[in-house]
């Protein structure tokens, strides 16, 4: 095992963009029990070993010293973290100041990106809801009111070194392709970009490249994410909600489910993406092993997009 990131070893993307991965897959914050026996420690350990640079912070990390020295010991890069926001139920006042200590927390880490995703009304942390057929949605003033929000919450970003990256999702007001491109239109290009997230497309639309077609000016950020379609259709027959369904084992790593990578990673490096895909697999990791599902995604990144 590499107990530190050798860089000579590591995914070496020759278009510049820089490979990580996300946290969920060694733990879950929205059902804590979910990996409870996985530390920070151990998924520093595994993203080491197997070569992927980075990763984001998650809520069950200790706190932010012990994260900086752990990452920098293990030379894995802190990249973003997520930001729920609830400006259209409590307001942008009341918001800021939650925002404003992430900014600071994600500062100190060296980060470069604060993921937003508007909250109010969500399902998607909702057991008892299904993700198929139950989402919220806005008003036209509730729509104006986000938008203007993320624009304050994109100088503030800002004022930390930091890009807002929205992340459509499942179960929330920006889920569909039509709104992810309504929410663009509305907010300031300047401060508010979009994080692209291949597996919430596929399902949300059941089209990746429309949205990455529609919206490739604004993505700042990107997660790969594959999805099982006999999974998700068992998912939608028995009406479960988004957490039952990743436990169902509707998503995985790319490589390992029906979503061909080749054209969404083509195109983004056709229209001069250079910035970070960090691998993402919502799963239950005592059944999904995280450092074998790393080696897996590894594998395909480098066989069916690097080589290709």
């Amino acid at each position: 095992m590499s107990f530190t990131l050798d860089p000579t070893t590591a995914i070496t993307d020759p278009h510049g963009i820089t490979w990580g991965m996300h946290p969920i897959t060694w733990r879950n914050d929205d059902i804590p029990e979910v990996g409870a026996f996985n530390t920070l420690e151990d998924m520093l350990l595994d993203l080491a070993d197997t070569g992927y640079r980075g990763t984001e912070c998650a809520g069950f990390f200790p706190p932010k010293e012990e994260v900086k020295a752990a990452s920098e010991a293990r030379g894995i890069k802190i990249v973003a973290q997520w930001f729920s926001s609830f400006i259209v139920r409590d307001g942008i006042e009341t918001v800021i100041p939650d925002f404003e200590a992430t900014c600071s927390h994600l500062e100190y880490l060296g980060a470069t990106r604060v993921v937003v995703s508007e909250q109010t009304g969500s399902v998607q942390g909702k057991r008892d809801v299904c993700i198929f057929t139950n989402k919220p949605t806005l008003t036209d003033e509730e729509w104006d009111l986000l938008a203007d929000g993320l624009n304050r919450l994109g100088d503030i970003a800002h004022a930390h070194g930091l890009e807002l990256v929205y992340h459509h999702h499942l179960g929330t007001v920006v889920q569909t392709k039509a709104e992810t491109i309504r929410l663009m239109e509305a907010t300031d290009p300047a401060k508010v970009s979009l994080l692209f997230d291949t597996g919430h497309a596929y399902v949300g639309d059941g089209d990746v490249m429309g949205l990455l077609q529609a919206c490739i000016d604004r993505i700042k950020h990107v997660h790969f994410k594959d999805v099982r379609p006999e999974r998700m259709a068992e998912s939608r027959a028995a009406n479960r909600s988004f957490l039952d369904s990743f436990l169902a084992g509707m998503f995985t790593v790319p490589g390992d489910g029906t979503i061909d990578f080749t054209e969404p990673y083509r195109f983004l490096v056709d229209h001069g993406y250079d910035g970070w895909i960090l691998v993402e697999a919502e799963q239950d990791p005592a059944i999904a092993n995280p450092l074998e599902y790393a080696r897996k995604a590894r594998a395909y990144i480098e066989s069916a997009l690097l080589k290709a």
